[in-house]
């Protein structure tokens, strides 16, 4: 083989880098799952605490400020350990804060017996989430870019892409691991979620523990990135390229839209679909009866509500958030596709307008229409965080990893607006709550379609 030959995993000096590449694209996987059990979460805490949706949105708060807190100090370590030692760094905080779990929920347990109040309680919970997103933070920091590196330089949004592929799967997996959990009941139809919460985190615990072994054997060279802009020769810092610069504004816009309508899809599908038909009821009882994996799993999906009429129950809901990540991942694959057709930042800007409409449907209210346009949203959200990122750190050589840190620290955006839109939704309803993702979703439009005069290039190809 030509040593100059390059390809999609292939380094410039010719190295086969495709393990390496699957291997941190578990990591994607990981935080995948670990979001997608967060996103199920809010409604639980609604429930058993009483909380209205701009109070559960703390989670969320909790969650997206492990993230800030850490991104500087993960990119600062991340310099200084390597990819290698910042990954194993940031697995063994993702167990720490799994197995905080199980304290937790023993805390939550003295509720009620009266030892503790409920807000204690929930504050123990959300301990637990700051401590697992603090970890996240060191893996996304530095496997985001790490992705762009191995291989060819023009083929970088599309490894991104496919990495971020497998943080769907594991978004398609939380909410239905969430469903089983938070959600339970026991045989009298009373919760027993407050008690089962910590089960699938204490399991993550375990196996971060031993991915963190294989890492520390594995081989993982620490690549340099290609420096178009001469940053490593020159005094001139990252704040002067306004592709960056901007792009940790149109994340922190982005992870807010994507935060948000994550975390009020339940609330969304039990309050705002159309009245169920009875039949539907009907056939998902006569499959359960067919095989005992689909009698737990589709008993109890549709409930009447407070009103009289057949709606989704919150179970149901959380198994429907995962046909919501399942559209997110077909999006992922089919984008990558496209990234590698056509320029990154039009691929971007179409998305983004496309959410734009989407949103702007679901707060019309317009029946099936805007329930469909929910699942529309997922499938233009896919591509929108690892192709921000991809241009966010275009070119800018070993400087990747400080500016990466930034960007990452824009995931903040996640703390911040889904209480805003639970604020609107608690003085008029979840659907006119969309509001907030649509203005979210124009910024980013308006930054895909500005980078080429913000980077002075016109793709990422080189």
């Amino acid at each position: 083989m030509n040593p100059r030959r390059k390809g999609l995993f292939i380094a410039e000096n010719g190295t086969n880098l495709l393990f390496t590449f699957l291997l941190v694209s578990s990591l994607f996987l990981l935080w995948g799952f670990c979001n997608g059990l967060i996103d199920v979460m809010d409604k639980h805490f609604q429930d058993e605490l009483g909380l209205t949706k701009s109070q559960s949105a703390w989670v969320q708060f909790a969650h997206y400020l492990g993230y800030f807190l850490m991104a500087v100090p993960a990119g600062w370590l991340a310099s200084r350990l390597g990819y290698k030692g910042g990954i194993i760094a940031g697995l063994l905080l993702v167990a720490a804060g799994g197995l905080w779990f199980i304290p937790a929920t023993h805390i939550n347990s003295l509720v009620h017996q009266g030892s503790v109040s409920s807000t204690t309680s929930f504050i123990a919970f959300l301990a637990g989430v700051c401590v697992i997103a603090t970890g996240l933070t060191f893996l996304e920091t530095i496997a985001n870019p790490y992705t762009t590196v191995l291989g060819d330089p023009r083929y970088a949004a599309t490894r991104i892409s496919l990495a971020q592929s497998c943080n769907g799967i594991g978004w398609i997996f939380g909410p239905i691991v969430g469903s089983m959990y938070f959600y339970s009941k026991n045989a009298e139809g009373q919760s027993t979620g407050s008690q089962t919460l910590y089960i699938p985190y204490a399991a993550i615990a375990v196996i971060v523990i031993g991915l963190a072994v294989v890492f520390y054997f594995a081989r993982v060279p620490d690549i340099k990135a290609v420096d178009d802009y001469h940053l490593d020769d020159a005094s001139h810092s990252i704040w002067s390229h306004q592709h960056f610069v901007f792009a940790i504004a149109a994340q922190f816009f982005y992870v807010a839209a994507q935060a948000g309508i994550f975390s009020f899809f339940i609330n969304y599908m039990t309050a705002e679909v159309p009245a169920i038909p009875a039949s539907w009821d009907s056939t998902l009882t006569g499959l359960s009866t067919h095989a005992g994996f689909l009698q737990s799993w589709l008993q109890g999906w549709f409930e009447t509500n407070k009103n009289g009429v057949l709606a989704i129950s919150n179970k149901g809901a959380s198994n429907l958030a995962s046909l919501g990540f399942l559209c997110f991942l077909i999006g992922r694959f089919t984008g990558a596709g496209l990234l590698r057709t056509f320029s990154a930042h039009k691929i971007l800007g179409l998305y983004a307008l496309m959410n734009v409409v989407a949103t702007f449907l679901i707060f019309l209210k317009l029946g099936w229409l805007s329930v469909a346009c929910v699942f529309l949203s997922y499938f233009f959200m896919s591509i929108m965080f690892p192709t921000i990122f991809a241009l966010g750190i275009f070119g800018l050589g070993s400087r990747a990893k400080k500016a990466s840190a930034f960007i990452v620290m824009a995931i903040m955006g996640g703390a911040v607006l889904p209480k805003l839109m639970g604020y609107v939704a608690d003085i008029s309803d979840m659907s006119r709550g969309f509001i907030v993702p649509m203005f979210c979703f124009a910024f980013v439009a308006f930054y895909a379609y500005k980078w080429p005069r913000f980077s002075n290039a016109e793709t990422l190809q080189r």
